[in-house]
């Protein structure tokens, strides 16, 4: 798994995804910058894209700094609550801040992804039999038990559709003006780099950490912060796109190991070009209407979570 060849069919994948949609536009027509097809192109097609990308590539992020925090492959904002918890803190959000700005709801989001996360690794820690499947298991149903309070609660305020819809994985409706929050996405993926040997030391144990002089739950909380700011911005703006942070770093992890430093940008990579691709099939199996993201991802993503979790036992 080369980088040259992630870079390669990004470009082209990204270039695909610009020209396919239920509008038909050609290079040729967007040299005419006051026709409609240009109009479409830079309100629709641009955004789109840039949502898809940052998306991909922090969500894919997001995964590969839990499974080295907590140690486990098979740990991510799907199998951990944090997904859950985001959702939980939407709904929050519009029933007591209606009127609250997109930055504030974020805001009120990221507090319960970072709550739900924290419990989470609260609850690792007391686990004293942390095997490689018991551990998301444990993480599934603390997520089925968050999501089960966010349908009751929706259900008593009658927004339980709104929500639903809402919270529906899909690219569809990213227009330019409702897609810039993912631009948060950026910072955070610097600073994941920049501490990216201390999440590689930290993920051998507190006791080898303090050892080598790492201020280990520092380290920890800061990259949960990272992991609860990705996740909430990417709910908040696309909705809930299941797998992603699970299998990405899981196949970069086979072929270029478990260095984080070696293997982010592999990983940011290739969750972009997977998100590129599962939303271009999306876009055209039932043309012209669409397949949405989240759908499409969690039945690929899932196929991917099986072999995965089969051939773990092959090798066991």
């Amino acid at each position: 798994m080369k980088k040259r060849y992630l870079i390669t069919s990004l470009i082209l994948l990204s270039l695909l995804s610009l020209f396919v949609g239920v509008s038909r536009i050609t290079p040729l027509e967007l040299l005419d910058f006051q026709s409609e097809e240009t109009e479409i192109f830079l309100i629709s097609r641009v955004p789109r894209l840039i949502a898809i990308l940052l998306a991909g590539a922090g969500m894919s992020i997001a995964g590969l700094i839990m499974q080295q925090l907590s140690r486990n492959k098979f740990v991510s904002p799907t199998t951990a609550g944090t997904l859950d918890a985001t959702r939980l803190g939407i709904l929050v959000s519009m029933l007591f801040f209606a009127n609250a700005s997109t930055i504030e709801k974020m805001l009120i989001a990221f507090v319960f992804a970072l709550a739900g996360t924290f419990l989470f690794m609260q609850i690792l820690d007391r686990i004293k039999f942390k095997d490689a499947i018991f551990i998301p298991l444990v993480g599934m149903m603390l997520g089925n038990i968050l999501s089960s309070i966010s349908t009751f609660f929706a259900y008593k305020a009658d927004v339980i559709q709104n929500m639903s819809a809402w919270l529906q994985g899909d690219f569809s409706m990213i227009m330019k003006g409702r897609y810039e929050l993912l631009y948060i996405s950026i910072p955070i993926l610097v600073i994941a780099y920049l501490f990216a040997n201390r999440f590689t030391v930290a993920g051998m144990g507190e006791d080898f950490s303090k050892n080598l002089g790492l201020a280990y739950k520092r380290v920890v909380n800061i990259g949960l912060i990272l992991v609860a700011l990705i996740t909430a911005t990417v709910v908040l703006t696309v909705g809930m796109i299941p797998f992603l942070g699970l299998i990405i770093p899981n196949i970069v992890s086979i072929f270029k190991g478990d260095h984080l430093q070696k293997t982010l940008p592999h990983t940011a990579l290739l969750g972009a070009n997977f998100l590129l691709v599962t939303d271009i099939l999306g876009r055209v199996l039932i043309y012209p209407y669409e397949i949405s993201i989240s759908l499409m991802v969690g039945v690929i993503g899932s196929g991917i979570f099986l072999y995965l979790l089969f051939r773990r036992k092959a090798y066991a």
